[in-house]
């Protein structure tokens, strides 16, 4: 434990150095830098999905710097430094742990997610169920948090014949809409109730997304060989040769 304290420190004083001398670091905002959190926080899932341990660790350290330097930048203004940042991540980690630091008892995990929601929401003290769920942050994702709140307070369907009724609705209403604005609210009420769909078939829609973009990429990537082993560009290459190739790759992948 004394090295890693010593490690973090070393990464803090670091961080403080590089925003006195850099000129660069010197400049940075919170703002101007908020994206790169994104990106990191990116890079260490697509990590953690190929399990590769050399990435992970990199990208970790990549996004604990973000947390640093966003913390030390806070500490130059005067507002707060990484120090409040721990003590105030121990105090909720205790806080909503009471059956490991407190006198409650549960014995499933289904039983602490649901002891750490109610605590959630003493904390908000009256304000929306769907406080803290940010607003920026993958619709598909959002979606589906919005979804579970509300249906922790019973606003839910009885059955997932219901949910397919409703996806059928708003597939029509889709078909009848006229405008451009009715159609962009169509499309986004189709898309809420499939990521109700896949809720009640409990699959993750931003998971399902992202590998059917993977499988569309895997096969016209080999549209662009074939039309590379031809000499031809895509743009030479008919649309009907483009899909008996699509066609072989789906072969390839069953």
């Amino acid at each position: 434990m004394k090295k890693e304290c010593e490690n973090f420190q070393r990464l803090v004083d670091l961080v403080e150095k590089l925003r006195r001398e850099c000129p660069w670091d010197r400049e940075q905002t919170n703002k101007s830098i908020k994206n790169n959190l994104i990106e990191e926080a990116y890079e260490l899932f697509e990590a953690i999905e190929e399990d590769n341990d050399d990435k992970m660790i990199e990208e970790l350290g990549d996004v604990l710097l973000q947390v640093v330097f966003h913390s030390q930048i806070k500490k130059d203004e005067g507002r707060f430094d990484i120090n409040v940042v721990i003590e105030k991540l121990i105090e909720k980690l205790i806080r909503r742990h009471p059956h490991i630091f407190g006198e409650s008892n549960v014995e499933s995990s289904e039983e602490v997610l649901d002891q750490w929601h109610k605590i959630k929401q003493r904390e908000k003290d009256g304000k929306s169920i769907f406080e803290g769920i940010p607003k920026r942050m993958p619709a598909l994702i959002r979606a589906v948090k919005v979804q579970n709140r509300a249906a922790k307070v019973g606003f839910e369907w009885d059955s997932i014949d219901d949910v397919w009724k409703k996806v059928e609705e708003e597939l029509q209403e889709l078909k009848e809409a006229k405008t451009k604005e009715e159609r962009r609210h169509e499309l986004g009420d189709i898309l809420i109730a499939l990521t109700n769909l896949a809720r009640f078939m409990k699959i993750d829609p931003e998971e399902a997304l992202h590998l059917s973009i993977d499988r569309m990429v895997k096969r016209f990537n080999y549209i662009e060989q074939k039309a590379r082993e031809m000499g031809k560009s895509l743009e030479e290459m008919p649309l009907e040769e483009m899909d008996k190739y699509w066609n072989e790759a789906k072969q390839f992948e069953s």
